[in-house]
């Protein structure tokens, strides 16, 4: 079967159908002849932008970020699901241009559309030199750095096409504009970090224990370091320095006092007075005491007000798991016991905290002051919506559970170390098909175990006894011959 490295051809044209996007690129979202103080029209959505929308989210959303672990584990499948993504962002970006329907006035949206695809366009480059083995003079003294750049930027695409992903949202209802833009970039940022720091957790439960491990350092201090430095932005940013106090300028700031002097506290404790790293709580308490201090926001909407405790509620049980996750679940533990057999280390309860932080930052990112009243004024319930979050959230988690077992299973983290399953000590365990039949067997559990050490204490017994009887007819045999 032909593949993409014997038929480069397939790599070129698609190349070759990306740079053509080049010169087109400036013109995303030049379709609007609206008056400067209207963000959007009031015709409703067509059918071609609906492809538009659905194609990059499968595109952006779902291939690449799967290219990418093949990527990561040189599967052969990496480059077909890349290609596939880059043709299906292709048709997505030109019926971009095609919709008629509502129509949009200059956003950021169209603006990043001009450097997310530069950036497809540069890795789409980088992965046919690196695929043609192209190792002559000049780009043969290279190749090591483009290879590296080709990873850094494959990594980088799945942020960018977030940040995307959320700025199309913002744009197609005219959102987050004039007044509504500082309180809109803050939920969006904050809950993209919440929802970040709990991708992070899952990737560090699930693979990431040797490499945290080989740091020589506990997870609380990057933790605690990125609380601290967070906290310092936050404590300049959320007031206006030279101006009169508004609205909860205040608490925002305070907010992040809190974040930077804890985040120092956290840093101090992560290791012990011998230099060795040390679990700690801060992380945990500072995460609780946030969703403490947002739950209590005054709203102008009684919607708002009870999205806002929900959101609050979450984030503060994130932390309270956290705190129990570290201190009774892993007893300080700073690194597993089996780290090349993941799976029988992890107890169930520490799936709670990240997801809990992925429930956070939906609710937290639907929570804006444009989109309370839109649901509001359309009569939806605070129930109603709270649900769908967490309806998102759970398959975002299982979204990135999949990634991380499609990773593992290639790589062998969590599973022996071999790439294959670690074996359950169930009760029964069927073994793989050998010479065309299944064979069963039988794994002890506790109580044979127990009738096992028992049997083997009788027999040793009786062995002891035998050998004392033997001794024993040996000396009378040797005091008769003399």
């Amino acid at each position: 079967m032909a593949t993409f490295r014997t038929r480069p051809h397939a790599l070129l044209a698609t190349t070759t159908a990306l740079l053509l996007l080049l010169p087109l690129t400036s013109a995303h979202g030049d379709h609007s002849h609206l008056s400067p103080d209207l963000a959007i029209s009031a015709d409703p959505l067509d059918a071609i932008l609906w492809i538009h929308i659905l194609l990059q989210c499968l595109a952006w959303g779902i291939l690449f970020p799967t290219g990418m672990v093949l990527g990561l584990v040189r599967n052969r499948w990496h480059v077909p699901v890349q290609t596939l993504a880059s043709c299906v962002a292709i048709v997505g970006y030109f019926l971009g241009h095609a919709h008629k329907g509502r129509q949009f006035a200059k956003n950021a949206h169209s603006g990043f559309a001009t450097w997310l695809m530069l950036m497809l366009i540069g890795q789409v480059v980088l992965g046919v030199y690196l695929r043609l083995h192209i190792e002559k003079g000049f780009l043969a003294r290279v190749r090591k750095g483009l290879v590296k750049a080709h990873g850094v930027l494959g990594g980088l695409i799945p942020v960018a096409a977030w940040v995307q992903m959320l700025l199309g949202g913002i744009a197609v209802q005219g959102f987050c504009r004039g007044d509504h833009l500082g309180q809109c970039l803050a939920h969006f940022i904050m809950g993209s970090a919440f929802i970040g720091y709990g991708i992070v957790l899952t990737i560090l439960l699930l693979c990431g224990q040797a490499w945290l491990a080989g740091t020589g350092r506990s997870q609380e201090f990057y933790d605690s370091l990125v609380i601290a430095l967070w906290g310092c932005v936050n404590t300049f940013t959320e007031h206006r320095w030279g101006g009169a106090w508004v609205g909860n300028d205040l608490q925002h700031t305070t907010m992040g006092i809190i974040w930077w002097a804890a985040g120092l506290v956290g840093i101090w404790l992560s290791r012990d007075r011998a230099g060795r790293p040390k679990r700690n709580l801060i992380p945990s308490i500072v995460i609780l005491l946030t969703g403490w201090g947002m739950s209590a926001h005054p709203q102008s909407l009684d919607l708002s007000t009870h999205v806002h405790g929900i959101f609050g509620y979450t984030l503060m049980a994130a932390g309270l798991t956290r705190l129990i996750e570290i201190s009774f679940i892993l007893r300080d533990k700073v690194a597993p016991e089996r780290p090349d057999d993941i799976d029988q280390e992890i107890n169930s309860f520490q799936y709670l905290p990240p997801f809990l932080l992925y429930a956070s930052g939906f609710l937290f990112m639907g929570a804006t002051e444009e989109q309370m009243q839109m649901l509001s004024d359309a009569g939806v319930t605070h129930v109603s919506y709270i649900l769908i979050l967490y309806s998102i959230s759970f398959l975002l988690f299982l979204f990135v559970l999949m990634l991380l077992h499609l990773y593992s299973a290639h790589t062998g983290i969590g599973s022996g170390g071999k790439g294959k399953p670690a074996v359950k000590l169930d009760d029964e365990e069927r073994l793989p098909r050998v010479n065309g039949h299944n064979h069963t067997m039988r794994i002890p559990n506790a109580s044979d175990r127990q009738a096992q050490d028992a049997q083997e204490f009788e027999l040793e017994g009786l062995m002891s006894e035998d050998e004392d009887e033997r001794g024993t007819r040996r000396k009378d045999g040797n005091g008769s011959a003399r």
